[in-house]
């Protein structure tokens, strides 16, 4: 039987330097994957003081579409909101360094006569799923997200006067036996304009924590222990506040510590690049079995070595929820998908530019867009087959 405890995550809104960076990066891949579905994208950025630089690989027009992407760097400042002293989408100084990817990595990872598409890059890659909310994902993380995503909708249409982009959030929930009870604190720290009080953004953002969780685990959440803006002044925020980096939010990305995470980043990344399609690949098979009743949490790790296509390993671990043997799901797994970097690129439809939205409010938990083929790795496809193969 699981213990009782107390478990923390913590979020990070769009308007953070680092997530400003995240966003930047994937605007990048979006853009060449639109010219060019196969195209290689490797761009990391760097934001500061009304400044941003972006640096890495591309394997597409990266000299021709120069100004056309300083000119998309602007419009995701514009619309994150930054129109400050600071930081300022029409004057910052924008940098672009990228260059064409090594071909020594392109002979690696390229498909040709005598071998398969290879992985970007050697790693491990984990994927997770549980029951404790409704889209499977650890409800710390969960809602410490919909905290920062409900703010930031307000804060666009106005109905959060006064708040400005940069924020963070961090909720602390009691297990009981393993199983979530109640909130035991909040943190929420939100750059605001001069003259706002901590008591202020506190009556602003009341109702946004009440619309994030649900009322049952708020009962026990006492006053003293909703912390909003804990230093007391928050005016200067976002780059000019803090540097941001591309690839330094992988806890908030995933599940928010209640998993492992191999320490790949997954922004700025095309999906040749396993750190980032077979980390989706895994939280889409965990998050199917765990849909299909074979468990009520699961862990998968997948590994791979650059140039090789196949997995060198995969590894399932259910913490004791399992109701079939867990070499079972191992060994149903290939069964189910192709694992290779070009079976899961093509069984998840990855080669489309689907990745700017994925930079804020992590990347999975997310609701399944069939449509435009946002968050393909949510969907709950495989259900059926699982319950056969079981």
């Amino acid at each position: 039987m699981k213990r009782d405890y107390i478990f923390t995550s913590e979020s990070v809104s769009e308007g953070h330097p680092d997530k400003v960076s995240d966003r930047i990066s994937d605007m990048v891949v979006d853009h060449f994957i639109r010219k060019d579905p196969f195209a290689r994208v490797a761009c990391e950025t760097l934001t500061t003081t009304n400044k941003v630089v972006l640096a890495g690989e591309v394997r597409g027009p990266v000299e021709e579409d120069k100004e056309e992407v300083i000119e998309k760097v602007r419009e995701c400042i514009k619309d994150i909101g930054y129109e400050q002293e600071g930081f300022h989408w029409k004057n910052a100084e924008i940098s672009s360094f990228l260059h064409e990817q090594s071909r020594d990595i392109a002979i690696g990872v390229d498909s040709g006569s005598n071998k398969d598409e290879g992985a970007g890059d050697q790693g491990i890659m984990f994927g997770y799923a549980c029951k404790e909310t409704d889209d499977l994902m650890p409800a710390p993380i969960y809602y410490s997200h919909k905290i920062l995503e409900l703010m930031a909708q307000g804060r666009k249409d106005g109905s959060l006067k006064g708040l400005e982009p940069d924020s963070k959030s961090q909720v602390s929930l009691k297990y009981v036996k393993g199983k979530p009870q109640s909130v035991t604190s909040v943190v929420i720290s939100t750059q605001h304009q001069e003259g706002l009080s901590p008591q202020d953004i506190k009556e602003l953002v009341t109702p946004i924590l009440k619309k994030s969780i649900p009322a049952h685990l708020l009962e026990g959440l006492v006053d003293d222990e909703f912390y909003v803006n804990p230093t007391g002044n928050f005016v200067i925020g976002g780059p000019d506040g803090d540097t941001g980096l591309t690839g330094r939010k992988i806890i908030v990305d995933t599940y928010g510590g209640a998993a492992p995470h191999g320490g790949g980043a997954f922004s700025g990344k095309d999906p040749t690049k396993v750190d980032r399609s077979a980390a989706y690949a895994a939280r889409y098979l965990a998050k199917n079995i765990v849909a299909a009743d074979l468990c009520a949490e699961c862990t998968i790790q997948l590994s791979y070595a650059i140039g090789v296509s196949k997995p060198l390993s995969i590894y399932v671990n259910t913490n004791g929820t399992n109701n079939i043997d867990e070499e079972k799901i191992e060994k149903i797994i290939p069964e189910l998908m192709n694992l290779t970097p070009k079976g899961i690129r093509e069984k998840l439809q990855l080669n489309k530019p689907i990745y700017e939205i994925t930079s804020a409010y992590g990347h999975f938990g997310r609701k399944y867009d069939s449509q435009k083929g946002f968050f393909s790795w949510e969907a709950l496809d495989l259900v059926e087959v699982l319950k056969l193969l079981a």
